[in-house]
């Protein structure tokens, strides 16, 4: 609804009610999806008709409510007309969402706030990082990652020794 939209200067939150495991939670609105919820709302009021909801923040072509369902098909939809490598739906955008916080740097904890997610766990999964990521970040924080080698002799073979059979050595 338009109610959940909370503008503090610039920056924006969005209230979801009652969103994935039932929970309401605050999320917040980067600059540019702030301008283009803007846009659009100035576009939704060519939309509204007498019976248009109110309060509802999307609209349908026809001025109802958009349902869960036209939701989900329009992003599909403007995923395969960018042109995008892979067209995902809303769940798939989820995951990218976290997946770009954690690889610049936020903490599972803010996002599992985010997503709305009881479990850190489940966070977790939601988030992917690649091996080149890892890399990065363990040459950051690990202490020794970037030391210069030390230049010493191959390591010695060990020889096993024999025992004879009276048990002593050789």
């Amino acid at each position: 609804d338009r109610d959940d939209l909370r503008w503090e200067g610039e920056r924006l939150t969005i209230r979801v009610r009652a969103g994935k495991g039932n929970k309401d939670r605050l999320v917040p609105l980067g600059r540019p999806g702030a301008e283009a919820l803007q846009a659009w709302l100035e576009h939704r009021a060519e939309l509204a008709t007498a019976r248009s909801p109110s309060q509802a923040l999307f609209l349908g072509a026809r001025g109802g409510r958009l349902s869960v369902r036209s939701a989900r098909d329009l992003v599909y939809r403007r995923c395969r007309q960018s042109g995008a490598r892979a067209v995902v739906g809303p769940h798939g955008l989820r995951h990218s969402f976290a997946t770009h916080l954690l690889q610049s740097g936020c903490d599972l904890r803010s996002i599992q706030a985010m997503l709305g997610h009881a479990s850190l766990s489940t966070t977790q999964r939601y988030t992917h990082l690649d091996m080149g990521r890892l890399f990065e970040l363990y040459e950051q924080a690990h202490p020794r990652a970037n030391l210069p080698q030390a230049s010493s002799p191959a390591p010695a073979r060990a020889s096993l020794r024999r025992s004879s059979s009276s048990g002593a050595e050789d």
